[in-house]
């Protein structure tokens, strides 16, 4: 499976990389053709720096941020992200509050919540919402829902990966699509023509990464 790796660079910065791995693939809700591996730009310092400075460029001079919420692991992103937004013109919307970064909570149902130290920075706060995949968009909604419900407003949705943009009318910005990639597919588990080809799962797709079936 690794020996079929694809790496795509993001064409207006060649410093961000993003490997995908073709096959058959399975989440808790779909399945998909391509594993998407977004480890490298989550973790990799000088990858999440540039990532976080093509991300900020929306937002530079069009809208104020209080808060980055960050989901799926993106905390490094999103700590340079609110550099380069400190240091432009994204500037936050209450004076002397400071730029925040945020990471909610997650039960074992994968219901959102936030500290109560937290709380404060998102209640009445603009607030960036950065994830790490967007496909079936369940897990984004869920978040804005969190959000909401403590009264934050969000103002901005970044992401490294979106599946079928032209579907999703979430007014996202994301770095990779996938109409970058030739043959995404994704399916629901009882419509995946890839399980009635009879081709086999190879992996069980987690925030966490994958597992081999």
């Amino acid at each position: 499976m690794e020996r079929n790796a694809i790496i795509l660079s993001y064409e207006k910065n060649p410093g961000i990389n993003l490997k995908v791995l073709p096959g058959h693939f399975t989440t808790s809700n779909s399945h998909i053709s391509h594993y998407i591996d977004v480890s490298s730009l989550k973790s990799d310092v000088a990858m999440a720096r540039e990532a976080a400075r093509e991300m900020a460029l929306p937002y530079l001079s069009r809208i104020a941020v209080d808060t980055i919420v960050c989901t799926e692991k993106t905390e490094v992103i999103g700590a340079f992200l609110a550099e380069e937004l400190m240091g432009g013109q994204g500037v936050t919307a209450s004076e002397g509050a400071g730029l925040h970064v945020v990471t909610p909570l997650y039960n074992n149902l994968g219901h959102l919540s936030f500290q109560s130290s937290m709380v404060p920075h998102i209640v009445n706060k603009s607030v960036i919402l950065l994830s790490a995949m967007v496909s079936s968009g369940r897990a984004l909604d869920s978040a804005i829902d969190c959000i909401s419900y403590y009264r934050g407003k969000v103002t901005g949705i970044s992401s490294i990966f979106q599946a079928f943009p032209e579907r999703s009318g979430l007014g996202l910005h994301a770095l990779f699509t996938s109409d970058d990639i030739d043959g995404y597919r994704l399916y629901g588990p009882r419509d995946c023509e890839m399980c009635r080809s009879g081709q086999r799962l190879d992996a069980l797709i987690s925030s966490e990464g994958y597992t081999k079936i």
